[in-house]
């Protein structure tokens, strides 16, 4: 057998380990667990840190404040240090909402104490001032960017009730309109599934955790049982380790792909896609050089071996390639792509390698998980 064979064999082994052992991660049909109206609607605070958020506001913050929700509910927003009067406007948007719109408070905590990422610390304030005021049962936990239907809160507690979790989170759909967002962003979430199966999460019994920041309902409950969030402050992938914290203090918790949750932050040019996932996917690692390198050679023999091997003759390396772009497919249908884009994935895969590379690069320079200002060791 040749060299070029067995390369191509072993990849192909990788897809079909993939395929046969990592919970169907390419499934996209994993939507909210079947809704039950509880007996009676249990409050709910809805906390969004935010820091220089003017552009996205006037596109995420209304459909908020205009929440179909039968018990009482609350709108906490956290102005993290913003330069550009997210705050200002955040109250000029809710006014014109009044008298039928949510409750809003605008609140800011400061600079972040040593030891806490800019995030948490603005949701240990907002939460806080949530628990004092309202005694909230849930908590929604989402970002200044997240787009909400009406029937967004509604949908997320029913649901949280009836499977009785303690953290329900949905990966928002990600803005899909330009060049760039559509060859980089439905690779992102398979990629994310791919790495935390939504099936393996979503069991008890699994080890498996992880959630997506953008959308979380938690219990007061098990936040308090896992000392959330000071248990995790440091955190720079705070979402995973947010579900990893609450599942280990017992909590069920369920992830899934979202309908009427939509992030509307543009990434129009290739730079802000490389910024968004440069800026931890290091830390995602866990900072470590040896990990990196494990990752760099799984990504080339799973994701580029394929079409390299196929293009140079080997039928075993277009059956790999075969078989990544067949899983591919579902998420391109769920952000409405034609199938055909499939093929593309090794290019994205090798962009992907490197803003990994970059990142690492950043984090040895000093730099560290840099976002809006802050930069994190």
């Amino acid at each position: 057998m040749s060299a070029l064979t067995w390369i191509a064999s072993t990849s192909l082994a990788a897809w079909l380990w993939l395929l046969l052992c990592q919970a169907r991660f390419w499934r996209t049909d994993i939507r909210l667990p079947p809704r039950e109206l509880p007996e009676r609607w249990p409050a709910v605070a809805v906390v969004v840190p935010a820091r220089d958020e003017a552009e996205v506001l006037p596109m995420s913050l209304p459909g908020l404040l205009a929440q179909e929700y039968p018990g009482r509910a609350e709108i906490f927003l956290v102005d993290d240090g913003s330069a550009d009067g997210t705050g200002a406007l955040a109250r000029r948007l809710a006014a014109e909402q009044q008298p039928d719109g949510l409750p809003l408070t605008v609140t800011s905590p400061g600079e972040p104490e040593p030891g806490w990422t800019g995030k948490l610390w603005a949701l240990r304030h907002g939460m806080a001032l949530a628990r004092e005021r309202t005694g909230a049962e849930f908590l929604l936990l989402t970002d200044a960017d997240i787009a909400h239907a009406p029937g967004s809160l509604r949908d997320l507690v029913s649901a949280a009730t009836g499977a009785r979790l303690d953290l329900l989170s949905q990966m928002a759909r990600l803005r899909a309109d330009s060049a760039w967002e559509r060859l980089i962003v439905p690779a992102f979430v398979y990629f994310f599934a791919q790495l935390y199966p939504f099936g393996r999460v979503n069991r008890p019994a699994s080890r498996t955790a992880a959630a997506a920041g953008g959308c979380v309902l938690l219990h007061t409950g098990a936040a308090e049982r896992a000392r959330v969030p000071e248990s995790i402050r440091h955190a720079v992938i705070d979402d995973v380790t947010l579900a990893r914290a609450v599942k280990r203090a017992g909590g069920r918790i369920w992830l899934g792909l979202a309908d009427g949750v939509e992030s509307v932050r543009p990434y129009d040019r290739l730079p802000q896609l490389w910024r968004m996932v440069a800026r931890s996917a290091y830390a995602q690692l866990g900072n470590n050089p040896l990990v990196l390198l494990g990752a760099v050679a799984g990504l080339t023999l799973v994701y580029l071996v394929p079409p390299l091997t196929a293009l140079a003759g080997s039928p075993v390396g277009a059956a790999a390639w075969a078989l990544m772009a067949l899983t591919y497919v579902p998420m391109l249908r769920y952000y409405r792509q034609p199938p055909w884009r499939a093929l593309a994935l090794p290019v994205t895969a090798a962009l992907y390698l490197l803003m990994t590379i970059d990142s690492a690069l950043r984090h040895h320079r000093g730099r560290g998980a840099s976002w809006k200002g802050r930069t994190y060791a």
